[in-house]
């Protein structure tokens, strides 16, 4: 059977319309503190996987599951708790005076990361050891599902100095690698780069972050999937991500964070 010019061009659009890059949404029956086992959802919700699939899990559910919740009541001195969790922090002048600014995993983030919201009563921690919690999602959906590549990014949501508004950030992932490296290789002009590189999981995150929303729309998964550009790895790439902060652009900045051991000291130094 002959297939005309217009015909052939006809089935490659319909080819590429069906291997177009897409996130999928998944909404979910809520996920409730202080503890709930996720993988049965992972069971009841992500049962259709397929190879070359991303999937995003938002940090407050994984916090959930490891039971990571305190109930919120007066005995509990949130400020206090912030210190605890943080790496390092510094208390933010006013009008931002209310708020504590944080190093955690590597991550830039307000109140170490400790949420109220869609909480029902109980202060959310983050997930302990996330990019080890994303490799056991990771391995357990791959052997439920039988799919081989497969990457799992755990999300929360940060601020960008000098913007309003929260964007998507990573603060664990595995099964892929984390950044792709345009060192040597030459821009339009011929002029080769130096110091460039492509932060793919956290520009990915802020995707799917702004995809499953900050308030009741029950959607703490999202599914990345026909992205060509992803390179899969079967090993922790994590370390390929983070910069030691005395190498940082920011690193002037990042000095004035008080580690917590030392703000202790300096406090029994005082007394």
């Amino acid at each position: 059977m002959e297939i005309s010019r217009g015909s052939s061009l006809r089935l490659e659009i319909f080819r590429t319309t069906l291997l177009v890059m897409k996130f999928i949404k998944i909404k979910i029956r809520p996920i409730l503190p202080p503890k709930t086992n996720i993988y049965p959802l992972f069971d009841e919700y992500l049962s259709k996987l397929k190879d070359g699939d991303v999937i995003f899990i938002t940090s407050k559910i994984l916090a959930i599951h490891q039971g990571r919740c305190l109930k919120i009541e007066p005995r509990i001195n949130k400020r206090k708790l912030i210190k605890q969790e943080a790496e390092k922090y510094i208390i933010g002048r006013k009008p931002a005076g209310k708020f504590i600014l944080s190093i955690k995993e590597h991550t830039l983030i307000p109140t170490s990361g400790i949420d109220e919201s869609n909480g029902n009563g109980y202060y959310i921690l983050w997930p302990q050891k996330p990019s080890l919690l994303a490799r056991e999602v990771c391995e357990y959906l791959q052997k439920k599902s039988g799919v081989k590549k497969l990457a799992v990014i755990i999300t929360d949501s940060h601020t960008t100095p000098l913007r309003y508004g929260v964007t998507g950030i990573s603060i664990g992932f595995f099964g892929l690698d984390p950044v792709y490296n345009y060192i040597g290789k030459e821009d339009i002009f011929g002029r080769k780069l130096k110091s460039t590189k492509t932060n793919i999981v956290d520009a990915l995150a802020a995707m799917a972050v702004l995809l499953m929303g900050e308030g009741k729309e029950q959607t703490p998964i999202v599914i990345l999937r026909n992205a060509k550009f992803i390179n899969f790895r079967r090993k922790s790439t994590y370390k390929r991500l983070v910069i030691p902060a005395n190498q940082d652009i920011y690193s002037p900045l990042l000095k004035i964070f008080n580690k917590k051991n030392e703000n202790h000291s300096n406090r029994r130094n005082q007394h």
